[in-house]
């Protein structure tokens, strides 16, 4: 049960966490709330790569595993920022974890597409462009200086939401 956990769960884990910082850039969750879901995702990424690192040794798992190790520390950066932050709209941690996992996810979303064959590959490349579109898209309304609930930030971090939803549940399915 546990390893079919570890196998789905992302599926509704990283739509969830898209929506739930989509709602934070319209004002429609507090910072408390963030911090805690900071928390949480924490514990969780650590737990998931210590549970998971011999079943993430090779292949595309690999790149995924190195993803969450690398994704672990963008999201303390997240919660030290949201600790100390008196306005985490404006905490250098806060966009360097929300950057972070823009990003994070695209070159991982690519390999596994070019690992993949036939549907699984389109299917890949797609999310992996979503994504580093959204990405795109939600870095060049932060750097112009847009405000949280600028519909140019928003754009951005729905298309990667989408994308990365797509990748993950893709994965949960086929594998």
């Amino acid at each position: 049960m546990l390893r079919r956990t570890r196998e789905t769960a992302p599926a509704g884990l990283v739509p969830l966490a898209w929506g739930f910082t989509i709602a934070a850039h319209l004002g429609l969750v507090a910072d408390r709330p963030v911090l805690i879901a900071h928390l949480v995702m924490d514990v969780l990424l650590v737990a998931f790569v210590a549970l998971s690192w011999s079943d993430m040794a090779a292949g595309v798992l690999r790149a995924w595993r190195l993803v969450i190790l690398v994704g672990i520390p963008v999201t303390l950066a997240g919660t030290v920022g949201l600790l100390v932050a008196g306005d985490p709209a404006s905490s250098p941690l806060v966009a360097t974890s929300l950057v972070g996992w823009t990003l994070l996810p695209v070159p991982a979303l690519w390999y596994t597409g070019r690992e993949s064959r036939g549907v699984a590959q389109t299917v890949n490349y797609t999310a992996a462009g979503l994504a580093a579109a959204g990405a795109l898209v939600h870095l060049g309304g932060l750097v112009a200086g847009a405000v949280p609930d600028s519909r140019i930030r928003i754009a951005g971090l729905a298309l990667v939401g989408v994308g990365q939803t797509v990748g993950i549940v893709d994965a949960a399915v086929r594998y």
